[in-house]
Parts: structure tokens; sequence; C-alpha cells
């Protein structure tokens, strides 16, 4: 290869890993705060951020009969979330014009919602007065997703869901029952409540509601949040996150909830 050449492709991939670093640090990415008002459901609008995983197939075992009663609970999770939307995205958040909700959607395995976890969390460790996050589970990529988010809301039942959603966000491995069998342990969860609450009615029900919310507002992947009445798709940068604050509290984040 003569130096001509390998002096473009360097170029090149100079130019495709500074694109790569600015794509993964969504801090530097140029941004404005253009919201598209939502047509349903009403009072709501959307900001389009960043990067995001997963996604829906919404016809996924519709030829077979637990397909249908599938689409009936689906149907009927979607109908009991949109009778109260507010409710159904901050459940008992203590908010106040000053304390602006979010609700934050992720996966344990999207990458962009492990990041975008952890700093939702020292924000509101560092303006507690300010944010408050409800956090919904939404396992889009697989199995080990769906066993997670499971385990997770399982160990709510036992007053662990920080400490369990935090390990599950930090660890390589995927989920397994051996795995959770030993993070219980670690944790000092009792793992035959855990194994219990895991398959119950309720943590069915939470995650149904979760996946209703999400076809409310048509996510199409994680992560994904709802700050006040703004809705956000991506990832989102820090310095954008703290404008949607400011422009809830401002604006007075409870209209929607009010009209919805």
């Amino acid at each position: 290869m003569d130096s001509k050449k390998r002096s473009t492709l360097l170029t090149l991939g100079a130019i495709v890993a500074g694109y790569a670093a600015l794509r993964t640090v969504p801090s530097l990415l140029p941004e404005k705060l253009e919201l598209e008002p939502l047509e349903n459901p009403i009072g709501f609008r959307k900001y389009v951020a960043g990067d995001t995983s997963g996604g829906f197939d919404l016809f996924v075992g519709l030829d077979t009969q637990e397909g249908a009663e599938i689409v009936a609970r689906k149907e009927a999770a979607f109908e009991r979330v949109s009778d109260n939307i507010c409710g159904a995205l901050y459940g008992d958040l203590e908010s106040s014009a000053a304390r602006v909700p979010m609700a934050s959607f992720s996966d344990y395995y999207c990458p962009y919602c492990r990041v975008q976890t952890k700093r939702l969390a020292e924000m509101t460790n560092s303006m507690p007065n300010e944010v408050a996050v409800a956090w919904h589970e939404l396992p889009l990529l697989g199995d080990s997703s769906n066993l997670a988010a499971k385990a997770a809301l399982a160990a709510k039942r036992q007053g662990a869901y920080v400490s369990f959603h935090e390990r599950l966000m930090k660890t390589p491995f995927q989920a397994s029952p051996e795995y959770l069998s030993r993070l219980a342990d670690d944790l000092g969860v009792d793992k035959d409540q855990l194994v219990s609450d895991m398959e119950s009615a309720e943590v069915v029900r939470e995650l149904e509601n979760s996946s209703a919310l999400a076809r409310v507002f048509s996510f199409v992947g994680t992560p994904a949040l709802v700050i006040g009445r703004t809705v956000v798709q991506g990832q989102i940068s820090d310095r954008m996150l703290r404008e949607i604050i400011d422009l809830e509290r401002e604006e007075g984040w409870d209209a929607a909830c009010i009209s919805a």
C-alpha cells in the first residue's frame, strides 16, 4: 500500500472513530431542544434524543392460542394505564411543582441504559428536592432481560430493589437462575421468596403496565424517559436533561396529568 492510500485510510479511520466517540458520549453531541406535541396522549410532547437498543414485535405469537391470550392481557393493560397515565408512570412518587418526576424505561442488557441509569441515579442523589425517578422494567432483549427484570421486581417486595438494580446493571454476566441465587445470597434476600415472587401476579402486572406505557408513548426501544410531560426516546445528555427539567418546572409539568 502506498503512502497516499495509507494516509487516506488513516484519515477516514480517524473520522469514523471521532464520530463513534461523539455517539457514545451524549453530552458532546450538538443538541437543540425541539419538542413535538403528541396527538395522543393529549398534553404530552416528544423529544427524540440519541441511541436506542431493542424494539417491539407486536405480532409475535398472534397465530397461537397463547398469543391470543397474551394479546388480550396487553389490551387490558393498555386500557388500565390509559385511564390514569400519570399514576401508571409515576406511582407514589412524592412530587411537587418544584420536584419534577421522571419515569425511566430500561433493559438490563441495553448498553445505553447502563450509562443513562447511572447518570439518572447520580442526578437524583445530588438533586433530591428537584427530581425524582420511577424505574420501569422494559425487557426487550430476550429471556435474560426478562429474567433480570422479574428478579429486580421480586427483590423490590423484600426492600432490595435498589441494590438488585445496581448489581444487575453493573454485572457483565447474563442473568440465570444460578447467578440470581448467588446474588440473592450476597444481598441477604430470601431466595425461595424471590423465586415465588418472580412469577407472582403482582410482578407480571407491573411488567404489563410498563409495556403498555411503552405502547402508549410509542417507544421503539430503550432507554426511554418521560420527564413530567416530555417524552424522550433514546439516550440523552445531562445538559439536555436539565434543560427539559427546568422547562417542566417553569411550565408546570402536571398540566398533562390534569388533562390525561
